[in-house]
């Protein structure tokens, strides 16, 4: 290994990563295979991948090429040396509008590419649902499909060609023609085309007439006949088994505009099968099925719920989300019309009842739609949200059989599940004949791995009945290419086999994947493997919603399954860190099985207390984003805390969390002294001075004390008391003109509002909020008893509890329950509210009147990142369209980059103004000199203030400012 990095380092630009912290990070994909790498390498270069080629091959190394890591079948998995792709080998090389083309490296992000081909009306449409994380390469070694290959084909229909290096380290030019200049290629392409024309009858017969077949390699593309014949299509499926692929020529179309949907209700899941071959006759560009198993498990995801609510009705077996693309919005129209009257001729009717009733709800706002395709791109994530120790696995989910054939073929399958003690859960590209389903079984269990192979084999039987494939989307891997010989028989495994050694004679490229492939039950190659265990220990908070040691905490951090979700660059907020590094270690998914392998021992002892976890976790901001958008509810912030409270429990904590954790208890002296604490404000040097000895940067400006901090006696209510406000400690301290702002909204509404005080002592009620940051759960409960307690009698009442700082109000529905699990606690969390939730939920009260003037003809809306994860946004555009004369512009960004204390830090300010740059600072630059910028969060607005000509405002003085 030594020697490895040594010539790795010696040879290469890009980062080299040896420790088994890094390595741990890619062991594992999205099925359940775990395999240690060799070692890591992110290229920058093509001379990175040849050099390493040439290190491997001298080496006996084996080589992994790696796009975003979703494989559902362990394709990303192996002992070898991973090369990353998607941190530097990533661009786009050429782009010919006219011709309609590009070619792309490897390490491209669908979703990236289709970015920057929109403002040319075009698009790549093999629309996979991991299209926000997906590379191109990783698409093009799988032949990815997506839910539209009907009408645009798979990727093998849309890659012309491929510059790519073999073994030996020659680089060739696979694709359409012959090459007679380069005689090794002219040689390759001659016994290739030799081994097609002699196999040609054998494909006939035994390549299954589908159109999804990604099994095995594609040599039908070699057979005589085929027009044109191209050698890049041999390459694609084949899982990085063949060839490093350097740069892909891709074939680009029109961008869509104007799309239909049509959302076909059916009451039994077989009506639903059976229908599907009606409704293809109608061209549509993709049939796909939802069953109410996810709708189910939607409806208990925050981010999708609402959407459920928009298009669900009734109680549904299963949807057919059947969309078209006419070019206009009446023939669009007149396809919707035409589907109401198919599914009225097969029988069903929103006037019918049992097998009779269903129908198709239009939908035709862009909106809406969008919101349907996330949560059906996100459907076998949203399987994966289960709490219990089963889970939905991936191992027969994506068979493929014509569509007549359909219906029988997902009751044969249903059968084998019940035959087995077990049900499946449903999702398919029902317009051609794919279904993923997932059997629910958990495969820590000794019998639930023996049920999964005779599942296995009983499925791949039924496929081979019916003329199917067994790997009809997501290739081979580790999970199918064992039975390729049960499926195609053993002359084309040879076939397989031959193609292998012509192209890698010596298996070099990630090796047992389509051929010489383990048992697909090998437990030793499982991420639970049977001598995985997480030893009890005791933890800071509450984790018993899941299953597991450690009070459930082992449940929650297996949760991830490596889905990836978190490493999307555009939408949304998780996660900041990832966007700004494209590192594997600063994301969910990284951080997550950082921690699997820690509190399972498989990164030695002591690691959840280690320096490399510290490093793992240090530039997690606890936005919260994953709390929200994970499909799978990965929670890292809460998960951060139990790391940082182990670690603080055994090495203490350093001087600048100790100042940053304690700010509530000194915050009272402080305050007194507001010149002395602004003066390294005012004094460069001093701010230099004390930046090693506090960890607060010199380059920032810390938070300026006030000189009239707010008391909690400046307020008294008038009447009976409809209302209580929770002061927090940096409004209190840092910007007391908000609370203020906030009581005269309220009293010119004629809410009688008071603040909330301690029933114990004088010190100033606290969230303890900076005492999680700091790890000091203990001080950090003792905290939250103080406020639990203070609020408990207006909880009681049914009085609304108001608070204007997100990190701190939020605090009293996410942590707060968690360190303190009880009824007290659930109250207070039911009626704690934002400032414009609380006025939100007004609209229909006659008490309530707040009557406002325009104060500014537009406003800029940064939310803050734990409004956005606990859905609260909305409530704050409610209340700013009371502002009728006012536009209200909503940022749309991630985290903003201060998250608290992290923008201060000497060693993170850094990456947090590059968070702050990819949205909101390059926004609030932008805007108007009369637009005000609205900012709830007070790290946001200081974020704002210090790197724009910006002064943004709370949304209680943006009120205060618009009252008659």
């Amino acid at each position: 290994m030594l020697d490895l990095a040594e010539r790795l380092s010696a040879r290469v630009e890009g980062d080299v990563m040896l420790d088994a912290f890094s390595r741990g990070r890619y062991a594992t994909d999205a099925s359940f295979y775990q395999m240690m790498p060799l070692g890591v390498l992110c290229p920058k270069s093509e001379d990175d991948i040849l050099a390493a080629i040439d290190i491997a091959r001298e080496q006996r190394i084996p080589i992994l090429p790696r796009g975003g890591g979703t494989s559902q079948c362990g394709q990303t998995v192996n002992e070898a040396l991973v090369l990353d792709n998607t941190q530097y080998f990533n661009d786009i090389l050429e782009l010919d509008v006219e011709n309609m083309r590009c070619v792309v490296r490897p390490g491209i992000v669908l979703d990236e590419l289709n970015r920057a081909l929109a403002p040319h009306g075009l698009w790549f449409p093999v629309d996979v649902s991991t299209a926000s994380r997906a590379t191109i390469g990783g698409m093009t070694g799988n032949n990815s499909c997506g839910g539209k290959s009907i009408h645009f084909g798979m990727m093998r229909d849309n890659v012309l060609s491929i510059e790519a290096i073999l073994a030996d380290g020659s680089k060739h030019h696979f694709g359409v023609g012959r090459n007679d200049q380069n005689a090794a290629y002219a040689g390759l392409q001659d016994d290739l085309l030799r081994l097609g024309a002699r196999e040609a009858d054998e494909i006939a017969a035994r390549f299954p007439n589908v159109m999804r077949r990604v099994g095995g390699y594609n040599i039908d593309a070699l057979v005589p006949g085929v027009a044109p014949q191209n050698l890049a299509h041999l390459l694609v499926g084949s899982e990085g088994t063949l060839a490093y692929s350097t740069a892909i020529e891709l074939k680009l179309w029109p961008l869509i505009s104007g799309k239909a949907l049509g959302v076909c209700h059916f009451p039994t899941f077989y009506q639903a099968m059976d229908a599907a071959q009606h409704l293809v006759k109608l061209k549509p560009q993709g049939v796909e099925l939802v069953d109410d198993t996810m709708i189910a498990l939607a409806r208990d995801i925050p981010q999708f719920r609402k959407t459920v609510e928009e298009f669900v009705t009734g109680a549904p077996e299963a949807l057919l989300l059947v969309e078209f693309i006419e070019g206009d919005a009446a023939a669009n129209a007149a396809k919707l019309r035409r589907l109401e009257e198919m599914m009225g001729d097969l029988g069903f009717s929103w006037k019918g009842t049992g097998k009779k009733w269903g129908g198709v709800t239009p939908v035709t706002d862009a909106g809406l739609q969008g919101r349907i395709a996330e949560l059906r791109k996100s459907g076998l994530n949203i399987m994966m949200s289960m709490k219990d120790e089963g889970k939905p696995v991936s191992f027969v989910e994506d068979c493929a059989v014509e569509l007549p054939d359909l219906a029988e073929y997902t009751a044969g399958l249903t059968e084998i599940f019940e035959r087995h003690g077990t049900k499946g859960t449903w999702y398919a590209h029902a317009s051609v004949g794919c279904l993923h389903v997932r059997p629910v079984l958990n495969l820590k269990l000794d019998q639930d791995v023996r049920t999964m192979r005779e599942i296995a084999e009983q499925c791949f039987d039924l496929v081979a009945r019916y003329k199917g494939s067994h790997s009809g989307e997501h290739g081979d891997g580790i999970v199918r290419s064992e039975f390729h010989e049960k499926m195609f028989g053993p002359r084309m495994v040879a076939n397989f086999e031959e193609v292998k050694r012509r192209l890698d004679p010596d298996g070099l490229f990630n090796p047992g994947k389509i051929t010489n492939p383990p048992k697909m039950d090998d437990r030793s190659l499982f991420r639970y493997t049977p001598t995985y265990g997480v030893k009890d220990f005791e933890t800071a908070l509450d984790w018993s919603a899941f299953p597991g040691s450690a009070g459930g905490f082992q449940g929650a951090v297996e949760m991830c399954n490596n889905n990836g979700a978190c490493r999307k660059l555009k939408g949304g907020v998780m996660c900041p860190s990832f966007r700004v590094t494209r590192r594997e270690q600063d994301l969910t998914r990284g951080r997550a099985n950082t921690l699997r392998l820690a509190i399972s021992g498989q990164l030695g002892p002591d690691a959840f207390t280690s320096d490399e976890m510290a490093e793992t976790m240090k530039l997690c901001v606890s936005c919260k984003g994953c709390k929200h958008e994970c499909p799978t509810g990965v929670d890292m912030a809460r998960m951060k805390i139990e790391v940082q409270a182990a670690r603080a429990k055994k090495h203490g904590i350093s001087v600048h969390d100790r100042l940053v954790g304690y700010l509530p208890r000194y915050a009272v002296w402080a305050s007194k002294v507001p010149f002395l604490m602004n003066l390294r404000n005012r004094v460069p040097l001093l701010a230099r001075l004390m930046e090693r000895p506090t960890g607060f940067t010199a380059k920032r400006a810390l938070p300026r004390w006030h000189a009239r901090p707010f008391r909690d006696d400046e307020v008294k209510a008038r009447g009976d008391v409809r209302a209580v406000l929770f002061a927090d400690s940096f409004n209190r301290y840092f910007e007391p003109e908000n609370l203020r702002a906030a009581v005269r909204v309220l009293q010119a509404a004629g809410v009688s509002v008071e603040v909330v005080k301690p029933l114990r002592g004088v010190r100033p009620l606290c969230c303890g909020r900076t005492f999680l940051s700091a790890g000091l759960v203990d001080e950090a409960r003792a905290e939250a008893e103080r406020l639990v307690e203070a609020l408990t009698p207006y909880a009681e009442k049914g009085i609304p509890i108001i608070g204007l700082e997100p990190s701190c109000l939020l605090t009293l529905r996410d942590e707060i329950p968690a360190l303190l699990p009880g009824a007290a606690t659930a109250k207070v969390a039911e009626h704690a509210l934002m400032f414009e939730e609380y006025i939100a939920r007004q609209k229909d009260n006659p008490a309530f009147k707040l009557k406002l003037k325009s104060p500014a003809p537009k406003v800029l809306l940064h939310g803050h990142c734990h409004q956005k994860a606990m859905q609260v946004m909305s409530a704050v555009e409610q209340t700013l369209a009371m502002l009728s004369d006012t536009k209200i512009e909503k940022i749309e960004s991630s985290c903003c980059g201060m998250a608290g204390a992290f923008g201060y830090g000497v060693d993170t300010h850094e990456i947090s103004l590059k968070m702050g740059e990819m949205g909101v600072l390059p926004a609030a630059r932008a805007a108007d000199a009369d637009t005000i910028i609205v900012a709830d969060g007070t790290s946001c607005r200081h974020q704002i203030e210090e790197n724009t000509p910006r002064a943004p405002i709370h949304v209680a003085r943006l009120l205060e400012m618009a009252l008659e």
